[in-house]
């Protein structure tokens, strides 16, 4: 009677559950046979669909975290990590090639667990520029809708702008915001950004390269960008080929050494190297142009460097330089000193030492300073930074200091400072320079203070 009498939809109800249960430990053992290699991987439920994408650096551990307690309790996984019954992985050359797949493969598939990323607008975009003579190369969360090839949108803009910068070491394109036209003669004068000293653009807006020279290489990164390289190594090999038989021998090099850099970009190519902090209640351009008004320049300054002083225990003094273009970090450009003549601390000695040590060095070799520099502290800061450059007889950017406390601005030879509204977007870049560079400064700080108690 009690057989008879039991509801049929118990086994029916408790059935899907224990299947789950097995496909998600049959996925989790699963997982670790994945490689510790760059690449993307795809989770499946019950029914075998893929309901949710992404990228890892470390395939194994980064997929092998989503079988782990701490994925159960943490609240953007511990709705759904349950559905994993099966997982899948494709394996990448590198970090940004992963970064790329998994936003192709989101757009393609579509997968439920990934739904921030299938519609959102305020997820940030690669833009290609197309209707300029010199396309520029531009990370945004308002793309536009007509003159741009837009790639993403990409789940972190932090990684997104790394990738830019590794890529842009191979394929040299322009980020600057300059309205650049082909045979306007002003442009032969213009004085270029760093990017141009460290051979990252190829300086159109110095009119170095041809329109059409600059759009092939746009059309390479498109190549790229829409997982063609494959195809795009075979066409560079064959143009270097074409320009070596031509005694284009300058043009064969550059594509030689672009070669193999791609060949090489899981050697160059970790996010985490590049990539950059997001900072949302910063806008660049108007920090920019609010730093040429409230600094009388003659110009929107493109580039800036902090530096800043660290001490280990009180004894061994270290600095940092940070380097800023278009109002946001340019890691390649970023310097770590140990300072070797100052014994304590010493804070303006360290600064006149590194100062002076930094930009007798580019002057000697004619590299391109930055429009502005920037100095952790207050007047007697910048006075060391100031005898430095008086005493090595090279002659200064603009110079400035910022002060914490207050969050003063000191300028040389200007007794009284300069004091802009706390939500004045030029001294929010500033803030944001000079704590990037305290960042820098103690992040090398604590490496010593490990190495010296571990003796490593």
């Amino acid at each position: 009677m009690s057989e008879a009498n039991s509801d049929p939809q118990i086994p029916a109800t408790n059935e899907p559950a224990a299947e789950n249960d097995f496909g998600n430990r049959r996925a989790a053992a699963k997982v670790r046979e994945f490689p510790q290699t760059p690449g993307v991987y795809l989770m499946k439920d019950l029914a075998g669909l893929v309901i949710y994408i992404g990228k890892a650096k470390n395939l194994r551990a980064r997929a092998g975290s989503y079988f782990l307690q701490g994925a159960k309790e943490e609240w953007r996984t511990a709705d759904w990590v349950h559905e994993i019954c099966d997982i899948d992985y494709i394996e990448c050359d590198s970090e940004v090639d992963a970064l790329l797949m998994e936003s192709r493969l989101v757009k393609d598939i579509q997968p439920k667990h990934n739904k921030e990323l299938k519609d959102d607008k305020t997820f940030p975009y690669l833009m290609i520029t197309t209707r300029e003579d010199f396309p520029r190369v531009e990370v945004t969360r308002e793309p536009r809708d007509r003159g741009v090839k837009l790639y993403g949108p990409f789940a972190n803009a932090g990684d997104l702008r790394g990738a830019v910068q590794v890529l842009q070491r191979i394929f040299k394109f322009r980020t600057c915001s300059l309205d650049i036209e082909e045979g306007d003669k002003r442009w032969e004068w213009f004085r270029p950004c760093l990017l141009a000293s460290i051979n990252q653009c190829t300086v159109p807006c110095n009119l170095r390269i041809s329109k059409e020279e600059y759009r092939r290489d746009i059309r390479r990164l498109q190549m790229f960008l829409e997982g063609k390289r494959d195809s795009l190594l075979k066409q560079m090999v064959k143009d270097m080929e074409a320009a070596a038989k031509a005694l284009e021998f300058e043009k064969a090099a550059r594509l030689r050494d672009e070669i193999r850099m791609l060949e090489t970009l899981n050697e160059r190519g970790e996010l985490d190297t590049h990539a950059q902090p997001e900072v949302f209640y910063i806008d660049p351009k108007k920090g920019l142009s609010g730093l040429r008004k409230v600094l009388k320049l003659a110009s929107v300054p493109r580039t800036i460097e902090g530096i800043d002083i660290a001490h280990l225990a009180g004894g061994q003094t270290v600095a940092s330089v940070v380097q800023f273009i278009d109002g946001l970090p340019f890691k390649p450009g970023y310097r770590r000193y140990k300072i070797r003549d100052v014994e304590g601390v010493d804070d303006f000695r360290s600064i006149y030492e590194v100062v002076g040590r930094r930009y007798k060095r580019m002057s000697d070799q004619a590299e391109m300073f930055p429009d502005i520099i920037l100095i952790d502290g207050g007047k007697g800061q910048l006075n060391a930074a100031v005898a430095a450059f008086r005493d090595q007889q090279v002659q200064p950017p603009t110079l400035i200091s910022l002060a914490k406390r207050e969050e003063e601005i000191f300028r040389p030879g200007e007794s009284e400072s300069l004091r802009l509204s706390r939500h004045a977007f030029a001294l929010r870049l500033l803030q944001y320079v000079r704590d990037e560079a305290h960042r820098f400064a103690q992040h090398y700080h604590h490496m010593l203070r490990k190495k010296s108690t571990l003796g490593e």
